[in-house]
């Protein structure tokens, strides 16, 4: 049967909140560091106009059947048609990105700056938690959880007899580290509250495929199947509004 543990106040007050504040303090550090690294240079005027074309693509996908059936294929040819569509990529013109960030310096520069922002604040943030606060329990979790959740919550702590609603030190860093994404949307705003999530992931690309973002956003737009979520609508409504006047 799993223990119940007392947790002395003094790890809260040593090592449960200085963390949490340390976590917050290096994650705005962190976003105007890089700011501050990020290079002036102007987008490629193509690169966003294509991005743009994606996103319009995209809320008409999701919006469809909320179109009338004559204005959706009105805007799925716009799109989608073979000749001058805004979605269709001819042959010949696809650009590779990895060519694309390798024939500008700065795009690489910039890279390179946006990953080491991230590595090694993170690296030194690890180290000096694994240094200093190593085998605390930090804090417990106030809802029981399965067993699944034991190797999240207790990194550091050997121990199969703990609850596994108590969290380590260790395993309160990760929460922080991939969790914080809500404070920084309240202190940072909504738009410059990225992650370390949604960065790792972006460590392994090479730049926005235009080509393939185009290409993905056409077959989705020729295989959606429209049907048209308001039928009668307009006769409806103006019913409804003659019952009100009359």
């Amino acid at each position: 049967m799993a223990e119940d543990l007392v947790l002395d106040t003094a790890i809260r007050d040593w090592v449960l909140i200085p963390l949490s504040v340390v976590m917050v303090l290096i994650g705005v550090l962190r976003y105007f560091v890089s700011k501050l690294m990020r290079s002036n240079q102007v987008p490629d005027p193509k690169i966003v106009k294509e991005g743009q074309v994606i996103v319009r693509a995209r809320n008409l996908r999701v919006g469809a059947n909320f179109i009338p059936p004559k204005s959706y294929r009105a805007r799925k040819f716009y799109y989608s048609n073979e000749e001058n569509g805004l979605l269709h990529v001819p042959k010949g013109q696809a650009q590779n990105p990895q060519a694309q960030m390798f024939s500008d310096p700065n795009m690489a520069m910039d890279m390179m700056k946006k990953n080491l922002s991230m590595i090694i604040p993170q690296t030194l943030t690890f180290a000096w938690v694994n240094f200093f606060f190593s085998g605390f329990v930090a804090a417990k979790i106030p809802f029981p959880l399965t067993q699944r959740f034991r190797s999240m919550l207790q990194n550091g702590i050997d121990l199969s007899t703990v609850d596994v609603s108590y969290v380590s030190s260790r395993s309160w860093y990760f929460l922080n580290l991939f969790g914080l994404r809500g404070l920084f949307s309240l202190i940072l705003g909504e738009e410059n509250a990225m992650d370390d999530t949604q960065r790792m992931m972006q460590m392994g690309g090479f730049g926005f495929d235009a080509t393939k973002g185009l290409t993905a956003e056409k077959d989705s737009l020729d295989i959606l199947q429209h049907e048209w979520a308001l039928p009668k609508f307009e006769q409806r409504a103006e019913a409804v509004l003659r019952k009100i006047v009359h």
